[in-house]
């Protein structure tokens, strides 16, 4: 009897041993199986970390040297300028340029931002970072170039000391075109502003004087030309003024461009230092843009004076 109960914990114990065994056989198993595939995960997960700063290397080089520049097309005298001096230059130094059309500035912004052009030539400093602030961009002022001043203009006046009192005038709605007009009638002393005020941050608010009353109307910069008869003087920028044929020289005032109001050629600041960037800048301060506007500047363009 001793015998059988011996024999039956015998083997009750001999089934416990060899689970455990094949139990512990299962675990190892797995656990190197875990190990193989974790180790083949990692080294597939390093191999696409490679591939890819390969391919963003890839990509970055050929964003610095490609031969094609996109350029953004807006209304206004600087897309033309860029056409007519600066295109040929460049395709002189092998070159493909081309360019995509876009209703205004803002959008024309907006394609830049998105990569679906690489530069435009058709706002100042100013405008720019009113931009990166309000759409999160990185855009960057590479180059100066020729700008045409804002000027003040009427059809009912011959002369800014012929206002009278109470007077309508109208001025551009953006904030930074806004700026540079008030700088500008208070440069011909119709407002006094604010001493402390920021120049690329001039509202309504900052005018601290305004003896003859005027009535200011802030609008679209480009439905102004269209109602200059119903006010008695308006106050433009100088590529509405050309974009609405009117003649420059009629101005009967025009700002003193400062820094920050200088049109500047824009890129995203990953393409600052590319070498396509730097062939545009190249272009702009080359002899051969400097005869082009020796040529052709009728008095329309205010000049940097590192163009000169």
């Amino acid at each position: 009897m001793r015998h059988k109960r011996a024999d039956a914990r015998g083997e009750k114990i001999m089934r416990k041993v060899i689970a455990g065994i094949l139990m512990g056989a299962a675990v190892l198993s797995l656990a190197a199986c875990g190990k193989s595939e974790t180790a083949q995960t990692t080294a597939a997960q390093a191999a696409e970390s490679k591939d890819t700063q390969a391919d963003s290397k890839a990509a970055a080089a050929d964003t610095a040297d490609k031969k094609e520049i996109v350029y953004g097309k807006s209304q206004g005298p600087y897309t033309e300028l860029f056409e007519a001096a600066i295109v040929p230059i460049l395709e002189k130094e092998g070159y493909t340029v081309k360019g995509v059309d876009f209703s205004e500035l803002q959008t024309a912004d907006i394609g830049l931002n998105d990569g679906d052009v690489d530069v435009n030539v058709e706002q100042h400093t100013a405008y720019m970072e009113n931009f990166n602030k309000n759409y999160n961009a990185d855009f960057v002022a590479i180059c100066p170039i020729p700008t045409v001043p804002a000027g003040v203009y009427s059809e009912k006046y011959k002369s800014v000391d012929e206002i009278p009192d109470g007077a309508k005038v109208a001025v551009p709605n953006d904030a930074a075109n806004t700026a540079r007009c008030y700088l500008m009638l208070q440069k011909i002393g119709w407002i006094k502003l604010a001493d402390d005020v920021d120049p690329s941050a001039v509202t309504q608010d900052d005018i601290v004087e305004n003896p003859h009353i005027i009535e200011f109307t802030e609008m679209k910069s480009l439905t102004i030309p269209a109602a200059i008869q119903d006010f008695d003087y308006v106050a433009i920028t100088g590529s509405v003024v050309y974009n609405a044929g009117i003649d420059p020289s009629t101005a009967l005032a025009t700002e003193d461009i400062q820094d920050h109001l200088v049109l500047q050629v824009v890129v995203k600041v990953k393409n600052k230092d590319a070498e396509w960037a730097k062939a545009i800048v190249d272009a702009y301060h080359s002899d051969e843009f400097k005869q082009y506007m020796e040529e052709n500047n009728d008095g329309l363009w205010w000049i940097p004076d590192e163009l000169k």
